[in-house]
């Protein structure tokens, strides 16, 4: 039986590279959003970096095996069908993705206890799809630079 996402992404050797590229990943997809929701967005992580200096790092760590468990269904249903690139196949479904994806974050920000988290969270997220649409890409193409 092939290996889960879980499996592949999360094994202890493995790990601490997916963080970091999950990391760079974030910073590269802040950098590149433009006109006033992407200028919201830089504001947003800027503020929160500002207030808690490593927040995004250690919310990277805490929050990718929610991630790698929201992607798994559309890894399963990728490789069953055939499709030829991870990246395409999620865009394709970006709306679903996304709020799959987002259903993480948002679910870590009804639990914070942080109130400038809080707020810069709320202050993006109603373009937040959008934005995790735009770097469904670079998430296939991260997913696949560990799985083969």
């Amino acid at each position: 039986m092939a290996a889960t996402l879980q499996e592949m992404l999360l094994a202890p050797d493995l790990k601490p590279q997916v963080n970091a590229d999950g990391m760079a990943l974030i910073q590269q997809e802040v950098s590149a959003r433009s006109g006033v929701s992407g200028t919201a967005v830089k504001l947003a992580y800027k503020t929160v970096n500002a207030f808690a200096s490593g927040y995004v790092q250690s919310m990277v760590e805490t929050l990718l095996p929610d991630m790698i468990v929201k992607l798994e269904p559309y890894w399963a249903d990728f490789n069953a069908s055939g499709a030829g690139d991870f990246g395409d196949y999620l865009v394709k479904r970006g709306d679903e993705v996304s709020e799959s994806l987002l259903s993480v974050t948002d679910a870590r920000a009804a639990a914070s206890d942080r109130p400038t988290i809080i707020k810069a969270y709320r202050s993006v997220r109603g373009s937040a799809a959008k934005h995790v649409t735009a770097a469904l890409p670079a998430v296939g193409a991260l997913v696949r630079k560990y799985t083969g």
